[in-house]
């Protein structure tokens, strides 16, 4: 499994929606694309939501960053990462 992170932006509609209930669905959203939500944060700033998720590749988290903006209407900007470690070995040669 890869890591991604997503940075997520509330729409005004979506602000009216803010509940537990959604974040479930989010939850179920990511499952679906086969992925795994590691932790979730509401942030301030650029982004309001800052998650990191893993998914078997990019593809899926293509899938799960156009379906969440479909259904919740929060626009994500999804990037790969790696831990320091591993960062720390691929940079080295």
């Amino acid at each position: 499994m890869a890591t991604f992170i997503m940075m997520g932006t509330y729409s005004p509609e979506a602000i009216k929606e803010i509940s537990s209930e959604r974040t479930a669905q989010a939850t179920k959203i990511i499952e679906e694309a086969k992925g795994k939500l590691m932790s979730i944060y509401a942030t301030m700033g650029d982004f309001d939501l800052l998650a990191v998720v893993e998914f078997p590749g990019i593809a899926e988290a293509i899938k799960a960053s156009v379906n969440l903006n479909r259904a919740l209407e929060i626009a994500f900007s999804t990037v790969p990462a790696l831990g320091v470690e591993e960062f720390d070995k691929v940079a080295a040669g």
